[in-house]
């Protein structure tokens, strides 16, 4: 959709558009009456963890109610060490990627022990003055999406180092489908460690519950099916895969709409290209675009990323005039009625790219996002969609049976 005709659909639907904004506003007020997330369900753990040694593993969406489950925890007389911080810091403010160092927590003066970059695991001495672990971390459903990869490094951690592990359990805003290739086994990193789909419907409570059961800790060099995490799921009250999850905080500097969040399934296998999908901008996951695109097929919205310390560090094209698509709250509905990846912001872009631009469309950092080496080579072979679409298929009808034994919410 160009910005044409996004304007016209906008005049020609406002009745529709009104109507989803007050839904919307409802279902927050709703959802915020009968939803208790993990953190709030203080009877089932808070017994558990008294009289120990706590390290937390959080970020700015580890809330209880409106104060922060540290200073619940500190309040509460449970007695918190130190915090394990993933990718984008503790106070959520680093950009994607970038180096997050140890520190202390201006508030508390907790030590800070970043999990992102070289040191992504705990170590023995991290864990030396620790009796317990705490994991509770707002994930968008996403496999490339880095938390995950915290959360298994540091079951992994707790595993070898024979420290319990509970995990407060939180909804997955894209719990509702599953989509995409299944990890190949060759393929492991950061951005991906599990044989899961790109988009898996379950929470992160569900996922450590799998990948103890599927031994999958041993992952992704060792291979020891042996190693277990001693592991408590403290499972939410009053959430089902199908609700609508409105964030009520954003979890990383470049998810901070609802829409950014629904489409970073989709555009953010873009980071995997020479696009920019709106880092920079007021707009990030929101657009897509590159200078070598032109209006003439399509792209007819316009934007500049720049500079964004905490938020976009040198962006692709920073300081360049893209020509590309911005996206509304139409795609959303697509992905709400019909749950696919929306491949053709990935597909479409390269079918139009001059010669000199297509050899380099993709990096190798694709191959990671996806988790194969078949999309990449789908799309250069010119496969029609709806094929590239069915070849997800059978991992994923398999994966829906296998997951089935670990699934806490209807």
């Amino acid at each position: 959709m160009n910005k044409g005709q996004f304007i016209l659909s906008i005049k020609g639907n406002v009745h529709r558009v009104c109507l989803l904004a007050l839904i919307s506003i409802f279902s927050g007020l709703l959802q915020a009456q009968t939803l208790r997330v993990g953190a709030e369900r203080t009877e089932a753990y808070w017994a558990d963890l008294s009289g120990k040694r706590i390290a937390v593993v959080a970020n700015q969406t580890s809330r209880l109610g409106s104060e922060h489950l540290v200073d619940s925890l500190l309040t509460g007389g449970i007695q918190v060490v130190k915090v394990f911080s993933p990718e984008h810091g503790f106070r959520g403010h680093a950009a994607a990627g970038e180096h997050v160092a140890n520190g202390r927590d201006a508030s508390t003066q907790l030590p800070i022990v970043s999990l992102y970059g070289s040191h992504f695991k705990p170590s023995e001495a991290d864990l030396a003055d620790v009796d317990a672990v705490v994991y509770d971390i707002q994930d968008v459903g996403v496999r490339f999406y880095t938390y995950l990869s915290t959360l298994h490094y540091c079951m992994q951690a707790c595993a070898e180092n024979s420290k319990p592990l509970w995990v407060l359990d939180r909804p997955n805003p894209n719990g509702f489908y599953m989509a995409g290739p299944i990890l190949e086994a060759n393929i492991s990193s950061m951005v991906g460690l599990h044989p899961i789909p790109l988009v898996h419907g379950m929470t992160l409570g569900e996922l450590a519950q799998m990948i103890n059961g599927e031994a999958w800790l041993g992952l992704p060099k060792t291979n020891n099916s042996s190693l277990r995490c001693e592991l408590h799921v403290i499972s939410m009250e009053g959430w089902k895969r199908s609700d609508e999850y409105l964030l009520p905080i954003a979890p990383s500097p470049n998810l901070p709409t609802q829409t950014s969040i629904y489409l970073y399934p989709s555009l953010g296998l873009l980071e995997g290209t020479c696009l920019s999908m709106g880092r920079g901008t007021p707009m990030p996951f929101e657009c897509y675009g590159a200078p070598w695109l032109k209006a003439s097929d399509g792209y007819r919205d316009t934007f500049t990323p720049i500079n964004i310390p905490g938020k976009a560090v040198h962006p692709p094209y920073e300081g360049q005039l893209c020509q590309g698509i911005r996206l509304d709250s139409h795609y959303v509905e697509i992905i709400r009625n019909k749950p696919v990846l929306l491949l053709p912001f990935l597909i479409n872009p390269y079918k139009v790219a001059p010669p000199s631009i297509k050899e380099d469309y993709f990096k190798s950092f694709l191959t990671k996002l996806a988790g194969t080496t078949e999309l990449q080579a789908a799309i250069e072979r010119g496969d029609e969609l709806w094929k590239i679409q069915a070849s997800f298929e059978p991992g994923l009808r398999a994966f829906a049976e296998k997951r089935q034994p670990y699934l806490l919410y209807p």
